[in-house]
């Protein structure tokens, strides 16, 4: 008898580990899959430069971005509307730069980036 209720328990065990916790979401899964990640993001004083993928022929008329203010605070995103169609060797970055007048806000104002950060691997990774 104490057999077969070892038996059980083990199985009723090994099930409950079956059931798993659910999907993990990707960051492109993620809230906004929409948002292009970036590698990086500098605010210095005269703008705010990203660094994005780019297979050669990325440049900053192929990104759009969106500010919405919500009280004191200030968020911000950058969205790629045109594809790097370019075909290069080895998978790149480039900077892009945005003034804070193109942008629409302040030097010295706090500002939420709500695009993923993604760590860049080098050329060719």
């Amino acid at each position: 008898m104490n057999r077969r209720l070892l038996m059980i328990a083990g199985l009723a065990l090994l099930s409950g580990c079956a059931t798993g916790a659910g999907p993990v979401l990707t960051p492109a899964e993620a809230a906004h899959p929409e948002l292009e990640p970036v590698y990086s993001a500098v605010a210095g004083c005269e703008a705010l430069t990203i660094e994005v993928a780019s297979n050669g022929c990325t440049q900053k008329a192929d990104f759009t971005f969106y500010v919405e203010r919500k009280g004191a605070a200030v968020t911000l995103s950058f969205a790629r509307t045109r594809l790097d169609q370019c075909r290069s060797f080895a998978m790149g970055k480039t900077a892009l730069s945005f003034t804070w007048a193109e942008l629409g806000l302040e030097p010295r104002s706090p500002v939420f980036l709500l695009n993923p950060l993604s760590a860049w691997t080098g050329p060719g990774s």
